[in-house]
């Protein structure tokens, strides 16, 4: 996506803009198969204006991702719901797209809702009296096997090819090469890296290693996740809870009669068990169950309209009110709030500059002691050697000129980054050190 974004748009968060609209569309289509379709319609209006995950929020401004996942898990679970009722060859194919996404998006927490996703369709599939298992195969189970099947050669070619082994991620490489912290909580700290540059050993070290360490206790372990959980319903629900919170009795009752219902919070539970064996927890970690949330609060406002149509009308409108407000409230922040003296707008002016330059450039930063290792102004596009601005981070003499030496054609710059929110000083590199 985000090279469609940079094709299409001259820019990778163009392709962030849209895939976030994707997933709106697709947690509108995976709705309609769990409640009736104007609910559906609402719910992915709600999917836009939710204002933790919604169009004014990280997923659909920044690189930190979400709708990627939850576009795949809405796939998978409108999928699953439609061929219960429905042995129909797309809605295989789209079951098996929501699989491919969540493989290549979010791999584990795409299984853990994939699995009982799957273990339900495949039950009900064999089940269901009065319909051919011959057909159930071709018309479901074979569609979706074909697209994994797909799906799995593709990605072993590709891991083949950039790490040298197809059953090796990249992101494996990247966690042996940098971290000190283990992805799940049952495995051993790991050797601490050789590290080259203190920046990327004090995010991992003071960021990173304290909240693996603090959970190895069963005490530890219990307060972070409940604190965790508290903190991510809150977000993913926010004011979304209002109709949940005045039904909440009536939903329990409504959740144990209805079938669907209990095989949503069965899905529900599953992932979330699987969740708490993470060493950390964030909102977009979530994003693939995040259909089901929409169909809990839809749920919820249906039983108001049950129970008093007045009521449950001002529900639907009061809800919808107050997270557009505080969507506009969070864009309004976004666009007042960006002091030119911010890091990140620093850098951002400082890169728009030199593309403006003639010709290409290297920028070698130094860190001060005041600089926070959070504030990471090296990021480089994935064509470095095709860049019109290199990023790199200042090591010794002998190493920055082999790397000046391999970019000699460029314009050589020396940043020096102390205070992150004071003018960092800019000037040209001297060149003449390594002669």
């Amino acid at each position: 996506m985000l090279a469609a974004g940079k094709v299409m748009g001259g820019h990778p968060i163009v392709g962030v803009w849209l895939s976030f609209g994707i997933m709106c569309a697709a947690t509108c289509w995976m709705l309609h198969g769990w409640v009736p379709p104007r609910w559906a319609l609402y719910g992915g209006l709600l999917a836009l204006i939710n204002p933790v995950v919604g169009v004014g929020t990280y997923w659909a401004q920044s690189y930190w991702g979400g709708a990627i996942a939850a576009t795949g898990g809405a796939c998978v679970l409108g999928g699953v719901r439609r061929l219960t009722h429905e042995r129909r060859v797309g809605h295989a194919l789209v079951t098996g797209v929501g699989l491919a996404i969540l493989a290549n998006s979010r791999p584990y927490e795409g299984l853990l809702l994939s699995i009982p996703a799957l273990v339900i369709l495949i039950v009900d599939t064999f089940k269901r009296r009065g319909t051919p298992r011959l057909g159930s195969m071709t018309r479901v189970i074979l569609p979706i096997f074909a697209v994994v099947l797909v799906t799995a050669i593709a990605m072993a070619f590709f891991n083949f090819r950039v790490t040298g082994h197809a059953l090796r991620m990249p992101y494996q490489i990247y966690e042996q090469t940098y971290a000190t912290t283990p992805v799940f909580l049952w495995q051993s700290l790991p050797r601490e890296p050789n590290y080259n540059h203190k920046i990327i050993r004090d995010f991992h070290e003071r960021y990173a290693l304290p909240s693996y360490t603090s959970q190895q206790s069963v005490l530890g372990f219990l307060e972070n996740k409940t604190a965790s959980l508290s903190w991510l319903g809150l977000r993913l629900f926010n004011v979304f809870a209002v109709p949940l919170i005045g039904v909440f009795t009536l939903l329990l009752r409504w959740t144990w009669r209805n079938r669907w219902a209990q095989r949503a919070v069965l899905i529900y539970l599953v992932f979330m068990a699987g969740l708490l064996m993470e060493t950390f927890m964030w909102d977009h970690y979530a994003a693939p169950v995040l259909g089901l949330n929409y169909f809990f609060i839809l749920s919820a406002m249906r039983l108001w309209c049950w129970r008093d149509r007045r009521v449950g009308r001002l529900m639907l409108w009061l809800v919808a009110l107050l997270a557009t407000l505080a969507t506009a409230k969070s864009i309004h922040g976004m666009m007042t709030g960006r002091s030119p003296s911010a890091w990140h707008m620093q850098r951002a002016t400082l890169l728009s500059q030199m593309e403006g330059k003639e010709g290409k450039h290297l920028i070698i930063v130094s860190y001060g002691s005041r600089h926070s290792y959070l504030h990471e102004w090296v990021y480089n596009e994935a064509d470095i050697d095709g860049a019109k601005v290199v990023w790199a981070r200042e090591m010794n003499m002998d190493q920055n000129c082999e790397l000046i030496e391999y970019f000699k054609e460029r314009h050589i710059w020396a940043l020096e980054v102390d205070e992150d929110d004071s003018a960092p000083i800019f000037k040209p590199y001297p060149t003449k050190l390594c002669r």
